[in-house]
C-alpha cells in the first residue's frame, strides 16, 4: 500500500491554472498534490551573444525553491552566492526539455525565459515545473501570435514529464516525498505528446533494477505523461 493510498498507475490531483501573473506572456501554477510551482514565461528581444546573427531564437529556464518551500527554511542561494549543483541541473533540464518542443528558427532572434518558483515541495518539482512550462509557453507563443510577431508555428507539440519509481518492490507512478525517500529505485522521464521519449534519468537508490523493471516504469510514464498531455491541452483550450 503506497503512504497516500493511490493505485501504482495513479496520479496525484494535478492543476494547471493560467494566467496568474499579471505581466508575464505566460504563467502556470502547476499543482502535482502538494508541490506547487508557480512558472512563468517571459519574451525577450535579445539573445546570448553566442547566438547572435544565426537566425534562430532560444528558450531558457531558471528554477529555484523558496525558503519554506520545505519543512525547514532553506537558504536562498542569492545570500550564498552561488547556486547549486541541484538547481543548476534542474534548470537545464527544464530548458532541454522544453527546446525539444520549439522550432527555433521559427521563433525568431528572440529568446523565451521560464522562471520555475518551488511554492511548495512534496517531492516531483521538476517533472511539475516542465509539465507546467509547457502551459506557460504555450501561453507565451499565443500573446504573440495574438500581435503577429509570428509567421510560422513555434510550438511543435506537448512536452510533460513525471516520475516514476520501485516502492516495497512495486512499480509506481508520480512520486510523492515520503515514497520518493524511501524508493529502491526512482526515475524521472520527459516525454513529448506522441510519448517519444525527451530525456530519462533514473537512479538505483538502493537496489539496482532490471530491465524488467525499467520496462514496467517506462511503462507506467507513457500512462502518466498521456494523462498530463490531456490536461495540458484542457488547459489551453
Amino acid at each position: 500500500m503506497r503512504p497516500s493510498r493511490r493505485a501504482p498507475d495513479e496520479l496525484r490531483a494535478v492543476s494547471l491554472e493560467r494566467g496568474v501573473v499579471k505581466y508575464a506572456e505566460g504563467s502556470c501554477l502547476v499543482k502535482f498534490g502538494d508541490t506547487h510551482v508557480l512558472v512563468t514565461a517571459t519574451l525577450e528581444e535579445r539573445l546570448p551573444p553566442w547566438l547572435k546573427g544565426q537566425g534562430r531564437g532560444w528558450v531558457t529556464a531558471e528554477y529555484g525553491m523558496l525558503p519554506r518551500a520545505t519543512l525547514e527554511r532553506t537558504r536562498r542561494e542569492a545570500s550564498a552566492g552561488k547556486q547549486g549543483g541541484r538547481t543548476v541541473e534542474i534548470q537545464r533540464l527544464i530548458g532541454r526539455s522544453l527546446r525539444a518542443a520549439v522550432d527555433l528558427e521559427a521563433l525568431g532572434e528572440r529568446q523565451i525565459t521560464i522562471d520555475c518558483d518551488v511554492i511548495q515541495a512534496d517531492g516531483g518539482t521538476r517533472t511539475a515545473s516542465i509539465t507546467g512550462a509547457w502551459v506557460a509557453l504555450a501561453d507565451c507563443v499565443n500573446w504573440m501570435k495574438a500581435r503577429n510577431m509570428l509567421k510560422a508555428g513555434v510550438l511543435r507539440g506537448n512536452v510533460a514529464a513525471i516520475s516514476c519509481g520501485i516502492y516495497n518492490g512495486t512499480p509506481v507512478l508520480d512520486l510523492d516525498y515520503a515514497e520518493d525517500s524511501e524508493a529502491d529505485t526512482d526515475a524521472n522521464f520527459v516525454m513529448t505528446g506522441e510519448g517519444r521519449i525527451i530525456e530519462v534519468q533514473g537512479t538505483a537508490e538502493k537496489v539496482p533494477f532490471s530491465d524488467d523493471e525499467f520496462l514496467a516504469l517506462m511503462a507506467l510514464a507513457k500512462k502518466g505523461v498521456a494523462r498530463l498531455v490531456d490536461l495540458q491541452k484542457m488547459a489551453v483550450a
